[in-house]
């Protein structure tokens, strides 16, 4: 039996065949097209997994599962789609809908909790029971793996792990709330800090590095000048890999993984972020005298939103 597995995301659908191990047999892709609504976009969604298992070789009846992932939140309880900003869905009965193109089950979950999936049975967490994925983009996302399985909570949002308030009163947040731990965190986190460095001193090697134009600044400016030895972006780098530290320490405390897994652009600064977060991270996990958490990189990247969704169903 196979499976097929859908990354959903606002500019592109990726979809795939894949095997019970994980293993990509066919993929291929098409663009979402959001603004012609969710019933036009979820046919795509069918359309797009149907092929790619004639391309690879197989059948429909030889699907076991549908699985997609999608950037939102998923009711598990109603088979609706609440909310889903970067596809503009809200109330969306994506397993009602899908069942007019197949009768496979279909399981959905979000995003980031299918990405961690995917390393958990193909990437670098692969063998351990217990993880968590954390991805520092543009926010901070998760997906937690217990005993081999999703864990998506009761209502489909344990895993919005980038709105735990880690600094109290502290940047206003996009979700409405003051110091979720995205706002420290991410990539945007970073930015927001360099821009703040070129205001108080325009003459940095930061304002130099983007000619004078600070919406140009990205994370990869700031990692890359203080893996450079500049002291400014070093200084933002230390303040970033202190509230990484604190939140991932908040990780361990409650979920106790084996494995705590960074993916998402911030994460492709390497071995200097691993190394950096590894020597930070002692001094804030509570159980000081037994093993904790390894942190390790991501090693799936493009393929982890289809392996990950593919296996939901197995």
């Amino acid at each position: 039996m196979i499976y097929i597995g859908i990354d959903v995301g606002g500019m592109s659908i990726k979809a795939g065949a894949v095997d019970a191990d994980g293993n990509i047999l066919f993929k291929h892709a098409c663009p979402t097209g959001v603004e012609r609504g969710y019933g036009a976009v979820i046919q795509d969604i069918a359309e797009l997994g149907i092929s790619a298992v004639k391309k690879a070789g197989y059948t429909m009846e030889d699907v076991k599962a549908i699985g997609i992932g999608i950037p939102g939140i998923m009711d598990q309880r109603s088979g609706v789609v609440p909310f889903c900003t970067n596809l503009a869905w809200h109330d969306v009965p994506i397993i009602e809908e899908m069942k007019k193109y197949t009768d496979v089950p279909v399981f959905v979950d979000n995003d980031a909790t299918v990405a961690g999936l995917a390393e958990s049975v193909k990437g670098v967490s692969a063998g351990c029971r217990d993880s968590v994925f954390v991805t520092l983009g543009t926010g901070v996302g998760g997906g937690v793996v217990i005993n081999g399985r999703v864990f998506s909570g009761a209502h489909g949002v344990a895993t919005e792990i980038g709105h735990m308030v880690t600094v109290d009163g502290g940047e206003l947040c996009t979700c409405g709330k003051r110091g979720c731990w995205e706002r420290y965190a991410s990539a945007t986190a970073l930015i927001r800090e360099g821009r703040r460095l070129c205001a108080d001193k325009p003459d940095c090697a930061l304002m130099q590095a983007v000619e004078g134009d600070i919406m140009k600044i990205t994370a990869k400016h700031v990692i890359d000048l203080a893996k450079a030895g500049d002291d400014d972006c070093a200084g933002i780098f230390r303040w970033y890999i202190h509230h990484l530290a604190v939140g991932i320490s908040n990780l361990i405390n409650v979920y106790d993984p084996e494995v705590i897994v960074l993916g998402g652009g911030v994460s492709h600064s390497g071995e200097f972020l691993l190394n950096a977060v590894r020597a930070a991270l002692p001094k804030y996990v509570f159980f000081k005298s037994m093993p904790c958490a390894r942190i390790e990189l991501a090693q799936l990247t493009n393929d982890a939103g289809i392996i990950g969704a593919a296996m939901l169903g197995r």
